[in-house]
């Protein structure tokens, strides 16, 4: 597991334990398993994005709290310029940076996702909305039973409740996603 990761974890542990929260209570609102809870919370597992914007709002705080360990600051505007933002390796293959990391009561989440080819991905559900933008490669989005290609300019949005991944085809691809939960 990957050292920012297990800070991410380290964050959530340490804040609930501060509001006085059980892992079970958390686990119970974020809609898992006590079992799958603790290995998020011990670093045994990645935390999928959804699952840890669940667990940001049972712990009433911004998912960036987590993420860096500070709170967004920004509440009429905020700028991030090319190539910064807050980075997250979630995995061997897959970041993504956060653009609207500073932004207080943000309703949506874009960043750009980096992901090298794979033979798999793990499929995730979260709840809200999800809009991906292709910005180079091509990336096969699975859904459900289905599979989409898209390449550079393509797009798709959809409902995210529905198991779905991205993988990269043909060499390493980008794309903005943006998210509404």
């Amino acid at each position: 597991m990957n050292e920012q990761i297990e800070l991410i974890a380290r964050r959530i542990r340490e804040l609930r334990e501060i509001l006085d929260v059980s892992a079970e209570a958390v686990a119970s609102a974020v809609g898992i398993s006590g079992e799958e809870y603790a290995a998020y919370e011990n670093f045994e597992r990645d935390i999928p994005i959804g699952v840890l914007y669940n667990i940001a709002a049972c712990l009433k705080v911004d998912p960036t709290v987590l993420l860096i360990g500070e709170a967004p600051r920004m509440s009429a505007y905020t700028i991030v310029r090319a190539g910064q933002g807050i980075s997250v390796e979630r995995y061997k293959g897959y970041s993504y940076r956060a653009l609207a990391y500073n932004y207080k009561n943000r309703d949506m989440e874009p960043m750009i996702v980096h992901i090298e080819p794979a033979e798999k991905a793990e499929l995730f559900t979260h709840k809200g909305q999800e809009f991906n933008l292709v910005l180079s490669g091509t990336v096969q989005v699975c859904f459900g039973d289905r599979a989409f290609v898209l390449n550079e300019g393509d797009s798709i949005y959809f409902d995210p409740s529905v198991p779905h991944c991205q993988i990269a085809l043909d060499g390493a691809a980008e794309f903005l996603t943006v998210i509404n939960e």
